[in-house]
């Protein structure tokens, strides 16, 4: 089975329990021992309390990019991989007056649950397109923000993943997402398994290549931050489930896979008018 059908199967498989009431997402968890601490605990109550609960449910985001994207009214923002649509829902909320916020999605079963999330929450400024990430369906400089949440490190071609990023973004549009990465060298069994937990089945990116790989698509002002470092105890059900010895790979392990804030810019001005920035 090749890469995006494991991925579509994953995902539209976990959008079926929570349309069916059986659990969450974290239902997929099964895969990483327990729902933390990955998935949990990333929105506050206040967030959350105006979202349906299907929404909550299917989160299977590494972090809250649309709180640190510091969205404003107006702005047209754009979910990579959106799921069951929580980070849409709360994009739209916050880029309300004026703004729009689309999710775009590959998953049939993601795309219909985001879609009854949307009626449910009662919030018109968004829409839901199918397609994938390496090929966005939206005119060039088209959008202000792209957010996505443990999403890009799921594809096979990350590198046209963000050419297609940089592309629809405005001239001075934000690069903004939550997403795996790995710091310092990891044995390949060892990596291996810590992305089975996590739940990156492409492989995270180490995080001077995902500044390479960024700054090569022709973003500048990189920047990766940290969110929550993931330690080995917290993996150790799984890695000795998997035939690990957890005590002897702790060091290599430790400290070395995290959920990171991804941030970039695309270069120039975003009030530019001439005529290859203002469709």
């Amino acid at each position: 089975m090749e890469l995006k059908e494991k991925v579509q199967e994953k995902y539209g498989a976990a959008a079926l329990r929570v349309q069916s009431g059986d659990g969450s997402c974290c239902g997929t968890a099964s895969s990483r021992g327990s729902c933390d601490p990955i998935t949990s605990n990333l929105y506050d109550s206040g967030e959350t309390s105006a979202i349906p609960e299907e929404a909550v449910r299917a989160s299977l985001g590494c972090g809250n990019p649309t709180a640190l994207a510091q969205l404003k009214p107006g702005e047209i923002v754009l979910d990579l991989g959106s799921g069951g649509g929580i980070d849409v829902l709360l994009s739209a909320r916050r880029v309300a007056p004026g703004g729009k916020a689309y999710g775009l999605d590959m998953t049939d079963e993601m795309l219909a649950l985001a879609r009854e999330n949307q009626q449910k929450a009662g919030v018109e400024n968004v829409e839901f397109l199918k397609g994938e990430i390496e090929n966005i369906p939206l005119p060039d400089n088209s959008v202000d923000v792209i957010i996505s949440n443990c999403v890009i490190n799921l594809s096979g071609d990350k590198d046209r993943v963000l050419r297609e990023a940089f592309r629809v973004l405005k001239p001075g549009g934000r690069f903004a997402v939550s997403d795996v990465v790995v710091r310092g060298e990891v044995p390949a069994e060892v990596r291996r398994s810590m992305e089975l937990w996590i739940g990156c089945i492409a492989g995270a990116l180490r995080d001077y290549e995902y500044v390479s790989k960024l700054a090569k698509a022709g973003f500048d002002s990189i920047d990766i931050e940290p969110t929550r470092v993931y330690q080995v105890e917290d993996a150790r059900k799984f890695l000795a489930t998997a035939g690990l010895n957890v005590d002897a790979i702790a060091p290599q392990v430790e400290g070395k896979f995290m959920s990171a804030f991804v941030r970039a810019v695309k270069p120039g001005t975003a009030d530019c008018c001439g005529p290859s920035c203002c469709k």
